[in-house]
Parts: C-alpha cells; structure tokens; sequence
C-alpha cells in the first residue's frame, strides 16, 4: 500500500491541473529573438549577439542628410564586433511601440528606440527586423535603422 497524499498536497494539485501552462505566441517568439540581441549587446558578449542572425542576413542603415535619404549596407561582423565585444559603458536599446506581424516561417518587427551609453542619452530611431523561422528557431534576415541625434524620442519614462 501506498501513504495517501494529505490535504495541502491535493489541494496543491488541483492548482496546478487547473492552471494550464501558457502557451508562447509565434510574436513573442520572435520578439525574444530581438530582446536576446539587446541583451547580447548589453554584456558585450558576441557569441549572444552572432546567435540571432542567419548566415544570410543583411543590415541597412538608413539616414537622411540635407533632405536626401540615402541607404548603407552594413557588415555582419563589423556590427557584431561593436556591439558584441565587452566595452566600458553598457550598450542599452531600449524599444517601444513595438509592432510584430508573423506569417508562418516570416515575421516582421518594427520599433521606435532610444540608444543609451550606459546612463546617457546617446541618439533614437526605429529598428525593422525581418525574421525566418529555421530548424533551430527564429532567425533575424534583415535588419534596417534609422539614427537621429536631433528631434528625438526618449521613450516611456526616458
């Protein structure tokens, strides 16, 4: 024979049977892909920061200058080797008015942000992630930007 489970055990039971685990949506799926890469970037640590990107990826940076938008391509490894290697002030992108749309294996993310070095205010934008759903995960393809040091948004609480 087996001891019978006292009362606190039951009840403990019928607790967790009545709560049922919650399910992570495909847009907080990928949207932890993008938060893992600002965390990555806030150690300083490349190995974090290299894992959210496909072998394919692309990255664009996008500014404007005497009325004129203009559109650079940027390097993998250049934008990995600044962001994710230890560095004196923490790296901090903070996002908002986040936006995520998925069609089964493509996703999109796009957010205005607030770039911090450490404590201080540094510049603002918008990030445009867009995303495939590999074997191993979400993966980031693409990655455009803006940059503007000048009529600027600090975000909630900024």
């Amino acid at each position: 024979m087996y001891p019978r489970p006292g009362p606190l055990l039951l009840a403990l039971g019928a607790l967790t049977a009545a709560t049922p685990a919650t399910a992570q949506t495909p847009q907080d799926s990928v949207l932890s892909v993008v938060h893992r890469l600002f965390d990555g970037m806030r150690r300083g640590d490349s190995a974090i920061v290299r894992s959210v990107f496909d072998s394919s990826v692309q990255f664009l940076s996008v500014s404007e200058k005497d009325g004129v938008t203009t559109a650079t391509p940027r390097s993998v490894d250049a934008f990995v080797a600044a962001v994710g290697t230890p560095h004196e002030q923490v790296y901090d992108e903070r996002i908002w008015d986040v936006r995520v749309e998925v069609d089964r294996g493509l996703a999109s993310v796009w957010a205005k942000y607030a770039f911090y070095l450490g404590d201080t205010f540094n510049h603002c934008g918008v990030d445009v992630f867009g995303l495939v759903q590999r074997a191993d995960g979400w993966k980031i393809v693409y990655l455009a930007d803006t940059e503007r040091h000048t009529d600027c948004w600090r975000g909630p609480g900024g």
